[in-house]
């Protein structure tokens, strides 16, 4: 899973919401929701911020950690 597939997830689960009543309030397919809640990796950013912004947030451009290994 990746860090936006876990926190649509946990944050679906902390306002008790089903996939499908999530999906309908967010404006989005069942089966979209539930490709982003499994971690697809080509998803529409437009999509994925339609659900983000259930929960007040948006995607946004984050550093990158270099590592020395």
């Amino acid at each position: 899973m990746n860090p936006i597939s876990e926190f649509v997830k946990q944050k679906r689960k902390s306002v008790k919401l089903t996939q499908e009543e999530l999906a309908q309030k967010a404006g989005v397919g069942l089966r979209f929701l539930r490709e982003l809640e499994q971690g697809k990796t080509t998803l529409r950013l437009d999509k994925v911020n339609q659900v983000l912004d259930m929960f007040g947030s948006e995607t946004g451009v984050v550093r990158k950690e270099v590592s020395d290994e």
